[in-house]
């Protein structure tokens, strides 16, 4: 599994990350642990200095904007082997 935070202030960019995520992980069939991260002291400390942020086991992947469907499958899928 999976343990995915989106980092934002809880925004439409970072409802719609979240919402994207989740869809992408559910037509994979991945099971994921997603938390949206609202403190501006948790974000800083996560090093994101622009919102959205994802992060997938502890590791930011993508800031500043909402990423794209093909980009939530690309992050959700890198780390699996076929």
């Amino acid at each position: 599994m999976k343990t995915i935070q989106v980092y934002g202030s809880g925004c439409k960019n970072c409802t719609v990350t979240a919402d994207r995520i989740t869809a992408v992980a559910a037509e994979l069939g991945l099971h994921i642990q997603l938390e949206k991260v609202t403190s501006l002291e948790a974000i800083m400390l996560a090093g994101v200095m622009s919102t959205p942020g994802v992060s997938i086991d502890g590791v930011i992947k993508h800031t500043g904007s909402v990423p794209s469907l093909e980009r939530v499958h690309e992050l959700l899928t890198e780390d699996v082997v076929a």
